[in-house]
């Protein structure tokens, strides 16, 4: 009956080494992949529009169709946000590839500084490819004083190419909702509706 020859103490201790390596080579690369999968699922969702996720524009349309949408406003903060948030305007009637600009309201009903950053999506999903937003609060974390109120805006157009959706060509309404959730390390000041829509020369 053949055997194995039997390692050296060396063999051995090299062939452990190899294992360990590989299954040290294994867990980085777990580890990795998880962390990237969060800003690939993020991208992936802001390329295809997935589950309502709205683009993101630099310049407005150079299209705009005589069809109206109109889009509605939604407002919510987590249970850990004590802010009340609300659209200054609960909807709004414009014509594909039209800029329009409107704003939510956010006041910090705490006694204390509170940082938090919004979660957005349109509904019905399949328009989040469609909506685009040139400015918006979503873009940054949100800081409010205690007690500070301020208008936080929105500048959106919805594409035309909404038209050549079987699925959506005749959509009449569109919500975008909002949600605000805690941040536990603050780096960006709140938006000020004033400073960001003379920005845009709104």
């Amino acid at each position: 009956m053949n055997s194995r020859p039997r390692r050296t103490p060396a063999e051995a201790a090299r062939h452990a080494r190899t294992i360990a390596l590989g299954c040290g080579l294994f867990v980085f690369g777990m580890v990795g992949a998880a962390y990237a999968s969060v800003p690939l699922y993020k991208l992936f969702c802001q390329v295809t529009g997935y589950g309502g996720t709205t683009q993101r524009a630099e310049t407005a349309s150079d299209t705009v169709i005589e069809r109206p949408v109109t889009v509605r406003f939604d407002a919510n903060a987590s249970g850990h946000v004590p802010w009340s948030f609300q659209p200054v305007e609960r909807q709004i009637t414009l014509n594909l590839g039209e800029t329009r600009q409107t704003a939510y309201r956010v006041r910090n009903n705490s006694d204390k500084a509170v940082t938090a950053k919004a979660t957005f999506n349109v509904t019905p999903l399949t328009a989040g490819i469609y909506f685009n937003k040139i400015q918006c609060f979503c873009f940054t974390e949100q800081t409010l004083k205690p007690g500070e109120e301020v208008d936080m805006p929105v500048v959106f157009f919805v594409d035309p190419a909404i038209q050549d959706d079987p699925d959506l060509r005749d959509v009449p309404t569109i919500t975008l909702s909002y949600t605000f959730f805690p941040v536990a390390d603050p780096k960006t000041p709140v938006a000020s509706a004033k400073s960001e829509g003379a920005a845009q020369g709104l």
